[in-house]
């Protein structure tokens, strides 16, 4: 049972997700996932699938909100797992009107259940994933309280992205459709940015949730002369999916201003994450 602030009576973050909040308009998409992901990978390759973000939390609003699936497989992804993950993808998305895109994340069951994953992906899957499919790998994981090494192992690498987010930017022009690239990456970008700003306060706010507009205004009370930029990243979270052409602007503010400077308090405050291989 969740109590205040996303935790439960034990001071534990509680599951935010559940099927029985899926909004009506999306149960059809979601009966449609579950029984193309059994037929798409089968028991030997799928170990477990998830649901997580807007859908199974009962905020997603029919042709704005997308809906994201994680699949934990028995191996280390491989080429073909990815190109029927983007077939999935691309069949649940053209069929049905009320998500706007379809994102599937594929992670083999050792990484997931690793001691290097223990506080990034094994608290997602324990904390914000929604079991659709197959035996729930929270059960073999421990539970997470709102700790400095949660928040280093989860958003203590955002330097690393910094870059990429520049690099796609500047390129976007030439892409195939610049503006539907630009929405690509303010929400990407937005929706990161967001998250950390509330994963750098987290210890200290004793607490967790997913809604962007609640986390921007807990980290505001921490950093209130940063308070406007956390703002900005909510509204191009919030309108990157449904207007016609991203803030250009906006976006240049948050990769350029925001996000340096975030990486650079969250690595004094928290240190950095991890290396990965």
């Amino acid at each position: 049972m969740t109590t205040t602030q996303g935790l439960d009576r034990d001071g534990c973050i509680a599951r935010e997700g559940s099927l029985d909040r899926v909004p009506p308009a999306f149960a059809p998409v979601v009966a449609a996932a579950r029984e193309r992901i059994a037929a798409a990978f089968g028991p030997d390759r799928l170990h477990s699938a998830y649901l997580y973000g807007s859908v199974p939390r009962g905020t997603a609003t029919p042709g704005v909100s997308d809906l994201d699936l994680l699949l934990a497989l028995h191996h280390e992804p491989t080429a073909a797992d990815r190109a029927g993950a983007d077939a999935l993808e691309a069949a649940l998305d053209g069929e049905f009107a009320q998500v706007n895109g379809v994102g599937v994340v594929l992670a083999g069951t050792d990484t997931l259940l690793s001691e290097l994953e223990r506080h990034d992906l094994g608290w997602f899957v324990a904390c914000l994933c929604t079991p659709l499919l197959g035996e729930d790998l929270a059960a073999r994981l421990p539970r997470y309280r709102p700790t400095p090494l949660l928040a280093r192992e989860t958003n203590g690498d955002l330097a690393l992205f910094l870059p990429r987010w520049r690099e796609r930017l500047a390129a976007a022009d030439t892409a195939a459709d610049p503006e539907a690239e630009l929405r690509r990456l303010a929400r990407a970008v937005s929706r990161h940015l967001v998250r950390t700003c509330l994963t750098l306060v987290m210890p200290r706010w004793g607490g967790w949730t997913s809604d962007l507009a609640a986390s921007a205004e807990v980290f505001a009370g921490y950093y209130p002369e940063r308070a406007a930029q956390a703002r900005l990243a909510v509204t191009v979270a919030r309108t990157a999916a449904t207007t016609a052409a991203a803030d250009r602007a906006a976006l240049t503010v948050l990769v350029d201003d925001l996000g340096p400077w975030l990486a650079a308090e969250y690595a004094a405050v928290h240190g950095t994450k991890a290396p990965r291989p």
